[in-house]
C-alpha cells in the first residue's frame, strides 16, 4: 500500500503469528531488490488496552522499530475495513505510546487525528546542552553544527509527533541538499534515538512543499508525520496559517492545527489518501 508515494508492506498479525520475525527478516522484506520493497512494515495486532480496536507496529526498512507513522496509519485503517477486520468507522488503534482516531471518508482519503505535538526536549527526546538557540515568535530554534558533508549551522525547531522532527525552512525545496545533510541530521547526538528531517518551502500562508529524510528509510515521497511537524513549527513560526496543504513529492496532504489553547497544545488533523497496490503471500 501507499500513502501519497509513501510505501508499505501490510501485514496481519491477527490471524498469524509474526511475532518471531528478526530484524534482519524485516530488512529483507523491505528490500527493494532482494525483497517486497518498502519504506515501512506495518504489522497490524490484536489491541492490548481496552480503549483501542487495534494495535500497529511500525518497523523502519533498516528493520529497526519505530513509534509512529501518519501515511501508514492511513494505509492501516484502509486495509482493516478492505479486509473485514472490522466494520468500525472511526477506529481507534494503539500505537507505541498514544491512540489514534482513524475515519475513512468517502472520497478515498482518510482523515487520522494525530495527537498533539510535543515540544518538551526531553520527551522527543531532544538534548540542546550546547547548542545556539534563538526564539522566533513561539517557536525555538536550534543550530546543528554539521561536520558533514560541509562544515555550517542549519537552524532547526525541534519537536515529536510521537517521533521526534528537526525542521527547517528552505528557499527552494527542490535544490536542498537533503540526501547530502539528511543522514547527517538524522544521526546528530543531539537526538538519542536519531531524529527525521524536515526541509520546509513556504508557497503562501496555507501551503507548502516538502521534503523528508526519514531516520532509518532515507528520503521518501511523503511523510505524515513530517508533514504536521512541518506544518506546526511553521505556524508557531507565524509563518503559516491553518489549514495548510502540504504537497509532497508522492501528493498532497491536508494538515489543520488549532494551536496552543490555555498553554495546551491541540491536536493535529491530517487527511490524506490510501491506495492499495497489490496483495500476494511470502514465506519467512
Amino acid at each position: 500500500m501507499h500513502g501519497a508515494g509513501n510505501d508499505f508492506i501490510v501485514l496481519n498479525g491477527i490471524d498469524q503469528d509474526l511475532s518471531g520475525i528478526t530484524r534482519e527478516q524485516w530488512q529483507a522484506l523491505a528490500h527493494r531488490q532482494f525483497g517486497i520493497g518498502a519504506d515501512q512494515i506495518l504489522l497490524i495486532e490484536k489491541a492490548t488496552r481496552p480503549d483501542a480496536d487495534f494495535r500497529y507496529r511500525i518497523f523502519n526498512a533498516d528493520g529497526g522499530e519505530v513509534e509512529q507513522c501518519g501515511n501508514g496509519s492511513r494505509c492501516f485503517v484502509r486495509y482493516v475495513l478492505e479486509h473485514g477486520l472490522s466494520t468500525k468507522n472511526p477506529l481507534r488503534v494503539e500505537v507505541a505510546h498514544t491512540i489514534l482516531t482513524l475515519t475513512s471518508q468517502a472520497d478515498d482519503q482518510v482523515e487520522v487525528d494525530m495527537g498533539a505535538p510535543i515540544f518538551e526536549p526531553a520527551l522527543i527526546p531532544f538534548n540542546p546542552e550546547g547548542l545556539a538557540s534563538l526564539q522566533e515568535f513561539h517557536e525555538m530554534l536550534y543550530a546543528l553544527a554539521l561536520k558533514s558533508p560541509a562544515e555550517h549551522d542549519d537552524w532547526v525547531a525541534v519537536l515529536s509527533m510521537g517521533n521526534p522532527h528537526a525542521v527547517q525552512v528552505v528557499g527552494d525545496v527542490d535544490s536542498a541538499p537533503v540526501l547530502e545533510e539528511g543522514p547527517a541530521i538524522e544521526n546528530h547526538p543531539a537526538f538519542p534515538n536519531k531524529v527525521n528531517a524536515g526541509y520546509l518551502q513556504i508557497i503562501n500562508r496555507n501551503a507548502i512543499k516538502l521534503r523528508v529524510y526519514e531516520r532509518g528509510a532515507g528520503e521518501t515521497l511523503a511523510c505524515g508525520t513530517g508533514a504536521c511537524a512541518a506544518v506546526v513549527s511553521g505556524i508557531r513560526r507565524a509563518l503559516l496559517d491553518s489549514p495548510v496543504t502540504v504537497h509532497t513529492r508522492g501528493g498532497d496532504l491536508q494538515i489543520a492545527w488549532g494551536g496552543m489553547v490555555d498553554d495546551v497544545a491541540q491536536a493535529v488533523i491530517m487527511t490524506g489518501p490510501a491506495t492499495t497496490v497489490f496483495e500476494g503471500e511470502t514465506e519467512i
